[in-house]
């Protein structure tokens, strides 16, 4: 099966403010529209492949970029410190930004799943002149869930707690059973509607089941605990809010994300997006990972969102 068909592997250095250094980040590029881009960001614990059924349709009339975020895939791993810094959503965010500049886009359009949409929500905020639209994938914004955690979101995103205790310990018990972590993380209830080749499971287990994989993604879930709230409360007593032209809400009908506020996931958008961005969105039938298992619903929502 030929993956990506017409992309180009790239790998863009970008400046990472927290650690005064060049880190990369690697993606694939494809379609020509020098105007109109579109910016593809995955989730844990997959890499930049998970768009493999959805970039080469949108290159058809857009220029497409999907990168690996800073600590997946291909990208540089950082080793994280006490405060986790080097892997807050507002650094990933830079960096995204970053890498639409060395291809000539100050202005463009996002996709985002999962953790991706967590950086995609910051980069919204931070570079809220950059961001012509976008499509966030599953999520309800990270404050939100972490202040209305129950048992049953405990019980279904309990990587969440679990990846954040103080390192190595997380990191060494998901190396000494890999193939009995993933089981546990993609085998669950929400997860089963999406069915992964040989070629799809070789590729996220490669390049997460490293040393600097595994700490990495953890540093990731530990900035969200940490760091990244601070910013987002932040931004909440600011009274800052998403302020882009539209935005797009999908999630899983099957999924976590649909237990919130009974249901209105859609609700909790609009209360942390400004009145003057056109927000929709609706469940889908399907799990959590949509750009995979519910890729038709993605394309479908992505006409309005990138038109004119």
């Amino acid at each position: 099966m030929t993956y990506f068909e017409g992309f180009e592997e790239f790998r863009v250095s970008v400046h990472s403010r927290v650690l005064n250094k060049q880190l990369t980040i690697l993606g694939r590029k494809g379609g020509h529209n020098t105007k109109k881009a579109v910016l593809l960001l995955h989730g844990y614990p997959q890499t930049s492949h998970i768009w493999h059924k959805i970039a080469p349709k949108l290159a058809e009339k857009y220029t497409v970029i999907a990168t690996d975020l800073r600590g997946y895939g291909q990208s540089s791993k950082p080793r994280g410190s006490e405060s986790h810094e080097e892997y807050s959503k507002r650094e990933m965010a830079a960096d995204q930004v970053q890498v639409m500049e060395h291809f000539g886009f100050s202005e463009f359009h996002i996709i985002a799943h999962d953790r991706g949409a967590r950086v995609a929500h910051r980069l919204a905020l931070d570079y809220p002149e950059r961001v012509k639209g976008m499509m966030l994938l599953d999520i309800a914004p990270t404050l939100y869930m972490y202040d209305n955690t129950d048992m049953a979101f405990a019980q279904g995103y309990w990587h969440w707690f679990f990846l954040i205790q103080q390192s190595p310990g997380p990191e060494n018990m998901i190396l000494a059973g890999p193939e009995q972590f993933w089981q546990a993380m993609a085998g669950r209830p929400s997860h089963k509607g999406v069915v992964w080749s040989h070629e799809d499971l070789k590729e996220y287990k490669e390049r997460m089941f490293t040393d600097e994989g595994v700490h990495a993604s953890c540093e990731d879930y530990r900035a969200a605990a940490t760091i990244d709230l601070d910013h987002d409360r932040e931004s909440r007593e600011k009274g800052q809010k998403i302020t882009i032209p539209k935005l797009v809400i999908l999630w899983g009908g099957k999924g976590i994300i649909q237990n919130f506020n009974s249901g209105d996931v859609l609700g909790i958008w609009k209360d942390w997006s400004d009145s003057t961005t056109e927000i929709r969105g609706r469940k889908v039938d399907g799990g959590h990972y949509i750009p995979e298992e519910r890729w038709e619903d993605v394309l479908q929502e992505s006409e309005w969102l990138l038109k004119d």
